[in-house]
C-alpha cells in the first residue's frame, strides 16, 4: 500500500483547504481494500464500468471517488453492495495493460460520502457531500499521550518483527495530527475490510485512534502469543532437528485453540481396530507401541502418515479370518471335471488333498507346481480348486520380477515402501486360507537388487512359513494355510532348493482327440456366445474342426484354436449383422474361405522304404513331431557332414552313432575302407534349429542302412539316446512322440526300455493302435527296422557285390543269434 516514504511526505503536506472537490464524481468500486486519506494504493481495474469510470475521470480533473463494495465476488455491484462512505481519490498514475485491463496509482485525498446514484451507465456517477473531521475536544495532553502510547505499540511490534511497522514508524515520528495517524496506522494494520470501513467511518480523530489502538493492542498479543509459541517450543527441541521444531510449534498452537479433539478421535478408532483384528499377541503388542507413538506426534507431522499407513496395513490384514473349506468329494470332481476335460492326475491329485483335509483339519497346504506348455489350462486349474474347494482365489505374475522386494516388501525407511506380494494377496482375498496362484515362475530375473526366486524359498516352504516376515511389516504372519498353487512353462529355469519345495504335476499336450472334445463342449459354444451368435445361425461339424486342428493350429494347447474359431465367428457374425437370417454350415470344402489356405501341412508319407533314410521323433514345446534323418555314402576322405542346423548335442549323438558303426563294422558285414568314404547327415526343414541327444539311434539306423544298402521300414519310428558301446539310454516326451507317430500313421515305435514305465502316460486308444517296441541295444533295434524279406533276397543274391555278401553275411549270424537271445531281448508291446 505505500509506495515510498518521500510520496507519502508529499501527500501528508497537502492542505484539504485548498482542493476543490465536486459534487459529482465518478464512482470506483474497491475490492479487497478500504482507501484511507493520504493513502497512496496502486489498483488494477478491469471491469468495463470500472474502466469507464477512470476514463471519465481522466478527462476532467482527474478525481474519482472510491468505496468499496460489500461482497468481493460480486463482479457487477448494484448500489446496495457498496458501502456508502468511501474517499476520494487524485489518479496519479495510470498504465494501459496488454490483456485490457488498466493499472493507476490512486492518493487518497479526503473523506466524503454518497448522497445519491446520479448515474449507473456506462459508469457510476454520484453525488457526494465531504465528511469533515469533528474537532475533538479532548485536552492537548491527552491527544499526546494517546499518540505516545500508539508509537510505542508500534515500536514493540517493530521489534518482534514487523517490518512494516518499522517504516511506518519512520513517518508517524513526523505526524501531529491523530486523525492522520489513525488513518496511516489503520492503512497498514491489515485488517478486515468491515473493521477497516468502522475506522473509515469514525469522524472523531481521537475515536479513530483509540480504536486503532485497540486493533494495535491485539496485534502485539498475537505477535507476543507467536512469540511464545516459539520459545516454548525451542527449549523442548534438539537444536538439529528443524523439523520437530516445527512440529512442537504447530503442537503448541493446537494446544492453545484446542483442536487436539480431532487427533484423539483418530487415535482411538485407531486402536478399536487394533483390538477388533484379532493379531497375535506379539503382532498386538507392536502395533499399540506404533500406535502410542503416533499419539505423540502432530498429526500433519511427515513420520505420523507412515506409522498410520502402517497401522492401517496391519489392521487390515485377515489375521485371523479363515473361509471353511467345503469337502465334498463328489461335489468337487463334478467341479473339475465340469471346468477341465482330461487332465486326470492333476484331478486326482486335488481330490486326495481335499480327502485328506476331510479327515484331518490342520493338514498344511501342498505346493503344487503345473508345468506344462502354454495353452493347456494351468491358469485356469487354480480357479477350478478355488471353487471346488470354497476358498477365494488370488493370482500374481512372477514373470519378469526381478527385485526381491517384490516378494518381501521395501522396508519402512524408504519413501513409498509397501508390503510385498504375498502380503499385498492376502489382503486382497480377505482370509488367510486362499487359493494363492503364482503364474509364471520360471520366468523369474536376478540382478543388482536381489533374487526373488530366493525370497520365494521361506514363501513356499511348510515348514517356515507360519512365520513368514515381511520387510514392511516385520512382524511374523503365518501362510501355511495358504494353498500355493505354482505355473511354468518349464521346470529346468527354477532353481533347485526352490524346486525341491515344490510338488511338480507336468501337463502334456492335448492330444487330437482331447482337442476335438474340448472345442466341441468349451470352445465354440463359449465364441459362438460371446460373438452374439446361435446355433441356429452357425453350425461347425466335428470333421471341420479337426481339420482346423491340424491344418491352422500347432500348438500344445488350445489358444491358437481358440483364435481362429474367434475369426470364424467373426466372420459369420459380419455377414449375420448385414441381413442374413440363414444358419451358415462350415465345412471341410469352404472353410478356406473363413481361414485361408492351411498354415500346416503334415509331413509327407513315405511311399516305399528307403535305403539311408530312417523315422526319428521330437519333442517340441507344443508337441511331438516326426523327423526324416537321411544318411548318404560317398567317395572321400573320411568325412562327416551334418546338416540341418543341429545343435551341438545333437552333433554329438551323430559322431557317437558312427563311432559305434564305424566299431561294429565286421559283425555289420560293412567292408568298406571309412578314410575312402564321406558320409552326409541330413535334417529335413533345414530352417528348423534341433538339438537333443534322442535321434541317436535314428542317425545310427540311417547310417547302418546307407552302408549297408539294406532299406529302412517306413512304417516304425524311434527315439533312443545311443552310447559307443551301442546301448539305448532313456529320453523325454515319450507322450508326444507318441502321438506324433500316431498322427504320421506309423505302427511301430521302438523306444527305449527304460521309458517303459512312461507308457502309462499315453492313453489307451493310442496303445492299442501301435506297437511299442522297447529295446536295450543297437543290436535290437537293427532286427526290427529292418524287414527279414530283405535280409533273406540278400542272402540269396549275395553273390552281386562283395559289401551284399558281407551284408547277407551278417544278417545271417544275426539270426542264428537270435535264438539263444530270445528270451532277452524279446519285443514288449
Amino acid at each position: 500500500m505505500i509506495e515510498d516514504d518521500d510520496e507519502i511526505r508529499d501527500a501528508l503536506d497537502i492542505d484539504e483547504e485548498q482542493l476543490v472537490i465536486p459534487d459529482t464524481l465518478p464512482l470506483l468500486p474497491v475490492r479487497d481494500v478500504v482507501i484511507f486519506p493520504f493513502m497512496i494504493v496502486p489498483l488494477f481495474v478491469g471491469r468495463d464500468r470500472s474502466i469507464n469510470a477512470v476514463d471519465a475521470a481522466l478527462t476532467k480533473d482527474r478525481l474519482i471517488f472510491a468505496a468499496t463494495q460489500k461482497d468481493i465476488t460480486d463482479e457487477d455491484p448494484n448500489s446496495k453492495d457498496i458501502y456508502r462512505n468511501g474517499t476520494v481519490c487524485m489518479i496519479m498514475r495510470m498504465l494501459k495493460l496488454p490483456d485490457g485491463r488498466v493499472k493507476i496509482l490512486v492518493q487518497g485525498l479526503t473523506r466524503a460520502s454518497v448522497k445519491k446514484f446520479a448515474q449507473t451507465k456506462p459508469s457510476y456517477l454520484v453525488e457526494i457531500a465531504q465528511t469533515p473531521e469533528i474537532e475533538t475536544k479532548e485536552a492537548t495532553l491527552q491527544i499526546e499521550a494517546l499518540m505516545r502510547n500508539v508509537k510505542e505499540q508500534l515500536e514493540r511490534l517493530a521489534s518482534l518483527g514487523k517490518v512494516v511497522f518499522q517504516e511506518v514508524m519512520m513517518i508517524v515520528e513526523n505526524i501531529t495530527d491523530p486523525g492522520r495517524m489513525a488513518d496511516l496506522v489503520a492503512s497498514n494494520l491489515g485488517l478486515k475490510i468491515d473493521e477497516s470501513q468502522e475506522i473509515l467511518e469514525m469522524r472523531d480523530p481521537m475515536a479513530r485512534l483509540r480504536k486503532v489502538s485497540e486493533h494495535i493492542n491485539k496485534e502485539l498479543q498475537v505477535s507476543q502469543m507467536q512469540a511464545h509459541i516459539q520459545s516454548q517450543a525451542k527449549d523442548e527441541m534438539d537444536k538439529s532437528q528443524r523439523e520437530y521444531f516445527l512440529r512442537e510449534q504447530m503442537r503448541a498452537i493446537k494446544n492453545e485453540l484446542g483442536d487436539l479433539e480431532e487427533s484423539n478421535e483418530e487415535s482411538d478408532e485407531l486402536r478399536t481396530k487394533i483390538t477388533k483384528a484379532n493379531m497375535p499377541p506379539a503382532v498386538e503388542k507392536e502395533a499399540s507401541k506404533q500406535a502410542d507413538r503416533l499419539d505423540m506426534m502432530h498429526p500433519d507431522a511427515a513420520e505420523a502418515g507412515l506409522i498410520r499407513t502402517y497401522l492401517e496395513w496391519l489392521t487390515d490384514l485377515p489375521w485371523a479370518n479363515y473361509t471353511k473349506d467345503v469337502i465334498d468329494l463328489k461335489k468337487a470332481k463334478e467341479i473339475l471335471d465340469t471346468d477341465h476335460y482330461g487332465l486326470e492326475k492333476i484331478k486326482e491329485r486335488i481330490l486326495e488333498f481335499l480327502a485328506v483335509r476331510k479327515l484331518k483339519n490342520d493338514t498344511k497346504g501342498p505346493i503344487l507346481c503345473f508345468v506344462g506348455p502354454p495353452g493347456v489350462g494351468k491358469t485356469s486349474l487354480g480357479k477350478s480348486i478355488a471353487r471346488s474347494m470354497g476358498r477365494e482365489f488370488v493370482r500374481i505374475s512372477l514373470g519378469g520380477i526381478k527385485d526381491e522386494a517384490e516378494i518381501r516388501g521395501h522396508r519402512r525407511t524408504y519413501v513409498g515402501a509397501l508390503p510385498g506380494r504375498i502380503i499385498q494377496g492376502i489382503k486382497q482375498a480377505g482370509t488367510t486360507n486362499p487359493v494363492f496362484m503364482m503364474d509364471e515362475i520360471d520366468k523369474i530375473g536376478t540382478d543388482f537388487r536381489g533374487d526373488p526366486s530366493s525370497a520365494l524359498l521361506e514363501v513356499l516352504d511348510p515348514e517356515q512359513n507360519n512365520a513368514f516376515s515381511d520387510h514392511y511389516l516385520n512382524v511374523p504372519y503365518d501362510l501355511s494355510n495358504v494353498m500355493f498353487v505354482m505355473t511354468a512353462n518349464t521346470a529346468d529355469p527354477i532353481p533347485a532348493p526352490l524346486r525341491d519345495r515344490m510338488e511338480i504335476i507336468y501337463l502334456s499336450g492335448y492330444t487330437e482327440e482331447d482337442k476335438l472334445q474340448i472345442a466341441r463342449k468349451y470352445v465354440v459354444p463359449r465364441q459362438i456366445t460371446e460373438h452374439g451368435l446361435t446355433r441356429k445361425l452357425i453350425s461347425i461339424a466335428d470333421a471341420t474342426t479337426r481339420k482346423v486342428i491340424s491344418e491352422y493350429t500347432r500348438e500344445a494347447g488350445l489358444r491358437s484354436l481358440e483364435r481362429e474359431v474367434a475369426s470364424i465367428c467373426r466372420k459369420v457374425a459380419r455377414k449375420v449383422a448385414g441381413g442374413r437370417k440363414t444358419s451358415t454350415a462350415i465345412t471341410q470344402k469352404n472353410l478356406h474361405e473363413y481361414l485361408g489356405v492351411p498354415r500346416y501341412l503334415p509331413e509327407d508319407e513315405q511311399k516305399r522304404d528307403e535305403i539311408g533314410v530312417s523315422t526319428g521323433l521330437a519333442w517340441t514345446p507344443v508337441g511331438g513331431e516326426i523327423l526324416y534323418i537321411e544318411a548318404t555314402v560317398m567317395k572321400g576322405r573320411g568325412a562327416l557332414s551334418l546338416t540341418g542346423q543341429l545343435g551341438d548335442v545333437m552333433k554329438e549323438s551323430a559322431q557317437a552313432a558312427l563311432s559305434y558303426t564305424r566299431s561294429r563294422a565286421d559283425k555289420l558285414g560293412i567292408t568298406d575302407d571309412f578314410k575312402t568314404l564321406d558320409i552326409h547327415i541330413h535334417v529335413p526343414s533345414g530352417a528348423i534349429p534341433k538339438d537333443g541327444p534322442s535321434a541317436g539311434v535314428t542317425m545310427a539306423t540311417a547310417i547302418i542302412s546307407a552302408l549297408t544298402k539294406t532299406p529302412v521300414r517306413r512304417d516304425v519310428a524311434m527315439t533312443g539316446e545311443i552310447t559307443l558301446r551301442g546301448r539305448v539310454l532313456p529320453i523325454g516326451g515319450l507322450k508326444e512322440k507318441a502321438l506324433a507317430a500316431l498322427r504320421a500313421k506309423m505302427t511301430t515305435v521302438i523306444m527305449p526300455e527304460r521309458n517303459e514305465k512312461d507308457l502309462s502316460e499315453i492313453p489307451p486308444d493310442v496303445r492299442k493302435k501301435m506297437k511299442f517296441r522297447p529295446v536295450k541295444h543297437m543290436d535290437d533295434v537293427i532286427k526290427i527296422v529292418f524287414r527279414k524279406d530283405t535280409v533273406k533276397a540278400k542272402k540269396a543274391g549275395g553273390a552281386k557285390s562283395p559289401r551284399k555278401k558281407a551284408t547277407t553275411a551278417v544278417k545271417a549270424k544275426t539270426g542264428a543269434k537270435k535264438a539263444t537271445k530270445k528270451g532277452r531281448n524279446q519285443p514288449r508291446a
